[in-house]
C-alpha cells in the first residue's frame, strides 16, 4: 500500500488542504487537516519566533477513510478535538508540550447518517457541539472529565425546519448540508448554520441559549437566509463582543452584517461583492 502522505501532494489527486487551527498557548503550533482522498494524517507546524511557519514537525494519523473538517481546542489548550465528517466520529488528542500531540480515543456520531462538520466547545470546557453536516443538526456532548472523551447527551437540535422535504425526490441526494457552528465572545449564545445544495433553495441561521456550565438552554430561532448560501452561509461571531455577527455567502457574494440585541438578529447592513467564489468566511478585525 502507497503512503498517503507522499500522495496527498500528488496533482493527480483530488486531496485538497481545508482546515487550520493555531494554537494561542506556547509553543505556538499550527494544526492542519487535509480532505478528500488520502487525508487520513493531520498536520502540526512548529513557528519561528515571530510567528513564521517554520517545520512540520508532526503528521500523526486517524484512519485511512479520515476526513477530517474542523477543529477545536479545550479552553487549556491541552485537548484537540477533530471532527471527521467522512469517517463519521470525533476524534480527542492530547497536545503534549513539544506541541505534538498523541491519540486519547475517538467515538462515533450518533446516527450512521451524521457527518459531523464543525465543533465548538464552551468557555468552562464542559461541554462539546458537534455540527453534522448530512444530519443538519446540532449534537450536544459534554465531555468526561477522567477520559476528557465526548459523551454524546442524546440532545440534538435542528438546523432545517422539520418535516421540509430533505431529500431529491428523484436522485435521493440531500437537499441540505449543515456549515458551521460557534459561539458568542461571552459564550452565553451560539450560532449555526445550513446550506441548501440548489439555488432556488434557502439556507437557515439557528440560535441557541446556553447554561452558566455550558448545556443548551433553548433553540432560540431557527430562520431562512436570503439565498441558498452557496458553499458558505458561514456564520461568524464577533470575536471581541456580543454584539454583532456576520454571515457571508458565495451564490450571490453577500456579506451580510447582524445586531444580535434581546436574543434576537437584526440585519444592518449588507454588502455585495460581484466576484466569483467570494463569501467563503468572514474574519473579525479589532
Amino acid at each position: 500500500m502507497e503512503n498517503p502522505l507522499a500522495l496527498a501532494p500528488s496533482a493527480e489527486t483530488n486531496t485538497r488542504a481545508i482546515f487550520l487551527l493555531a494554537a494561542k498557548q506556547p509553543p505556538y503550533a499550527v494544526y492542519a487537516n487535509p480532505f478528500y482522498k488520502h487525508a487520513g494524517y493531520g498536520n502540526v507546524f512548529s513557528v519561528s519566533p515571530t510567528g513564521a511557519l517554520a517545520t512540520n514537525i508532526q503528521n500523526y494519523p486517524y484512519q485511512p477513510n479520515t476526513g477530517i473538517h474542523g477543529m477545536v481546542f479545550d479552553p487549556t489548550e491541552t485537548y484537540l478535538y477533530s471532527a471527521d465528517l467522512t469517517a463519521n466520529k470525533l476524534w480527542t488528542h492530547r497536545k503534549l508540550p513539544s506541541g505534538e500531540v498523541e491519540l486519547v480515543g475517538s467515538v462515533d456520531a450518533p446516527d450512521a447518517g451524521d457527518h459531523p462538520r464543525w465543533v465548538a466547545m464552551h468557555p468552562t470546557g464542559n461541554y462539546l457541539y458537534a455540527l453534522m453536516e448530512a444530519g443538519n443538526r446540532i449534537c450536544e456532548y459534554v465531555i468526561d472529565p477522567a477520559t476528557h472523551l465526548p459523551v454524546y447527551t442524546h440532545h440534538s437540535y435542528p438546523l432545517i425546519p422539520p418535516g421540509i422535504p430533505s431529500r431529491d425526490a428523484e436522485t435521493g441526494k440531500g437537499l441540505y448540508r449543515a456549515d458551521v457552528v460557534a459561539l458568542t465572545f461571552s459564550g452565553r449564545h451560539m450560532f449555526a448554520s445550513s446550506r441548501a445544495n440548489r439555488f432556488d433553495l434557502q439556507g437557515y441561521m439557528a440560535s441557541f441559549r446556553l447554561s452558566e456550565c455550558g448545556s443548551i438552554e433553548k433553540q432560540l430561532s431557527l430562520s431562512p437566509t436570503p439565498t441558498s448560501g452557496g458553499h458558505s452561509n458561514a456564520v461568524s461571531p464577533c470575536d471581541f463582543s456580543d454584539e454583532w455577527m456576520a454571515i457571508t455567502d458565495d451564490q450571490e457574494g453577500w456579506l451580510e452584517m447582524y445586531r444580535w440585541q434581546e436574543e434576537h438578529l437584526h440585519r444592518v447592513a449588507r454588502v455585495q461583492i460581484p466576484e466569483p467564489g467570494f463569501g467563503m468566511n468572514a474574519i473579525w478585525y479589532d
